[in-house]
């Protein structure tokens, strides 16, 4: 007993280093003891790290221990009246200025303030078991993965908790070269490690990634078995196709965006022919009949027009319904066996010149190309140029009707058919979803050769589409989860971007911002990385609850980092334009306390294609 009670004395002799002297609010000053100006202390042997800035600490009030971290030090001289036989050194008092962290009490630490510390109280130094446990980032009952240590301490290992890590919004930020990626292919890594083997993990969990620039879709990176989508629209083919369902684009939100549609006109014009089309398909087996009868019927009202120039429109958009009419090589049109009698204003037919085909008789019409044609109509395998068959007819009922006006409307059939060909080279139209994930769990959409609007499209169809059916799920039901992991975020996530129009901008981030805002709701997860926090929506930044943050420079997203991010200290935040390459500052929920860490290597074969050229090693002739 005796020695162990003096154990306790001698720790508490080395581990003291001062007592607190200023109390005022959260702002907490400590005298260092005049002894303890060493940078280290000798205990058992072993040499401990002495306080500096950034250093934690521990202050005794009662039996309760509370956790600070070391934000400043400076020095004052100690007013002694006599001195006469003391040194100029031994007048220096050594003060550091501390902010509180949270409690140490019956063996556990809590983040926050309890009670806050007294004048006199006296400061240690924190042991391995203290150090240890303000560094446990996962509860008891949470499984752990292993991503790096401290940045400041090889010896203290970091282990972050799987549930609390994933079934959050992660941030992962920092410029080019920093380490984002390399951090962002580490966390993933380690969970598919760990769960790989488990049947319900395969079973429950789905993880998106989409790719921007092509560094995750290589046969090895992160994991080997995995399903890659390498999109493109560069070459005539394209490349791989994302199977979606008809009914995900059968949606006037969709339409709307993909056709860029105004409010006031496009926009009821698309919906209405969304409603025909429900209606035409409906019936399966009989829907192209019930189309071409719909259009005979619409043929036969337009040729009896008194009105040349509607007459004549109307015969536009039924020509490009129907398919050519080629003879010899040779596209004749449909128009060679009628035309119009401009003196009494009505349509004749091939010799008989003053022969109203309306007036005298309107079965003459069966007999005319345009409407034979008609029989030669096949709904298209292309999904878009399939619905542009049906605008036109929606817009010649609309035409005929004094619904719609051609100027009005045109702009957004033409916006369809600009994407068309682009469409056909992604997507293709499958009810199946299994189809999409192919029986894996982790899949990777590689948008490398994409061009700019598609590489929107993309990633705001399919999330909006997966995160509709998990919240289709009863609340309190839902077993699956999905996480949503986005590169280079600030390519579909930016706020001032110039480059598309306000609605579609204003669905796209919308999208997201519900997902991020209520998608825990309903098991989906988002993981955003990027070079730009600044470029990134302000409310998606704010919903982030866990962050790894990266090397910054810029003023702005310093700016953004500091104003957005409640969970970083002021060391933390000074700290980030000098980290090191591989080195970031953990901060969120999930910690305990803003910690630096280096993260550890991933195994060779695993790692993300993203490293920089290494110019030397190609500028120099090798020598055999």
């Amino acid at each position: 007993m005796e020695n162990s009670i003096s154990e306790i004395i001698l720790k508490n002799s080395i581990f003291r280093i001062g007592k607190v002297f200023s109390v005022d609010g959260r702002e907490i000053r400590i005298k260092i003891d005049k002894k303890k100006n060493l940078s280290h202390l000798i205990y058992k042997g072993t040499i401990i790290k002495n306080v500096s800035v950034g250093s934690y600490l521990k202050i005794a009030k009662g039996f309760t221990c509370i956790i600070v971290k070391v934000d400043g030090e400076y020095i004052r001289e100690d007013q002694i009246t006599d001195n006469s036989y003391i040194s100029h050194d031994a007048t220096i008092e050594r003060i550091i200025k501390v902010q509180l962290l949270g409690f140490i009490e019956n063996g556990k630490y809590t983040k926050g303030i309890k009670e806050l510390p007294l004048i006199d109280n006296e400061c240690f130094l924190l042991d391995d078991d203290e150090f240890d446990l303000i560094h446990q980032f996962a509860s008891s009952n949470d499984a752990t993965i292993s991503i790096g240590h401290l940045a400041l301490d090889e010896r203290q290992e970091i282990s972050l908790g799987v549930n609390a890590l994933f079934s959050s919004h992660i941030g992962i930020f920092g410029n080019t070269g920093s380490g984002k990626s390399y951090t962002l292919a580490k966390l993933y890594r380690q969970l598919f490690k760990k769960f790989d083997e488990q049947k319900a993990f395969k079973k429950n969990a789905h993880f998106l990634l989409f790719d921007f620039n092509g560094e995750y879709s290589d046969e090895n990176v992160i994991i080997e078995n995995k399903q890659v989508y390498k999109l493109s629209t560069k070459t005539e083919e394209g490349g791989d196709k994302l199977p979606i369902a008809e009914n995900d684009l059968l949606k006037p939100e969709i339409f709307h965006i993909i056709a860029n549609a105004t409010e006031k006109t496009q926009q009821p014009f698309i919906d209405r022919t969304l409603s025909l089309y429900k209606n035409i398909k409906s019936n399966a087996e009989r829907s192209l009949e019930y189309y071409k009868n719909i259009l005979k019927k619409q043929i036969i009202e337009v040729l009896c027009m008194a009105d040349k120039t509607k007459a004549f429109l109307l015969l536009d958009y039924i020509e490009q319904i129907l398919p050519r009419n080629i003879i010899d090589n040779v596209d004749v049109g449909l128009k060679n066996d009628f035309t119009w009698n401009p003196n009494k204003q009505h349509f004749y037919i091939g010799n008989y010149n003053e022969f109203n085909i309306c007036s005298e008789n309107k079965e003459l019409i069966k007999n005319l190309q345009i409407y034979k044609q008609v029989d030669l109509f096949e709904f298209k395998a292309n999904f878009i140029e399939l619905f542009i068959s049906f605008l036109y007819l929606q817009l010649i009922l609309d035409v005929i009707n004094n619904r719609a006006v051609n100027e009005h409307i045109a702009p957004a059939i033409n916006k369809l058919k600009s994407i068309q060909k682009e469409f056909e080279k992604v997507f293709s139209i499958n009810n199946d979803i299994n189809n999409f994930w192919n029986k894996k769990y982790y899949c990777v959409v590689d948008m490398n050769e994409l061009n700019t609007k598609m590489k929107k499209l993309v990633p705001m169809l399919l999330s909006y589409k997966l995160y509709s059916e998990h919240k289709s799920t009863k609340k309190g039901q839902a077993s699956k989860s999905l996480n949503i992991i986005i590169d280079e975020a600030h390519n579909i996530l930016s706020y001032d971007s110039q480059r598309e129009s306000d609605s579609w901008k204003d669905f796209r981030l919308e999208t997201f911002e519900e997902i991020i805002k209520e998608g825990r709701k309903f098991g989906v997860f988002l993981t955003i990385a990027s070079q730009r926090p600044s470029d990134i929506s302000p409310t998606i930044i704010s919903q982030l609850h866990n962050f790894i943050i990266h090397r910054l420079v810029n003023n702005r997203d310093l700016e953004m980092i500091e104003k957005n991010i409640s969970y970083l200290d002021k060391l933390s935040v000074e700290s980030l334009p000098i980290l090191s390459t591989g080195t970031c500052v953990l901060s969120g929920v999930m910690a305990q306390m803003p910690v630096i860490i280096k993260v550890n290597l991933i195994e060779e074969k695993y790692k993300p294609q993203n490293e920089t050229i290494k110019l030397i090693d190609n500028w120099i002739d090798k020598i055999k």
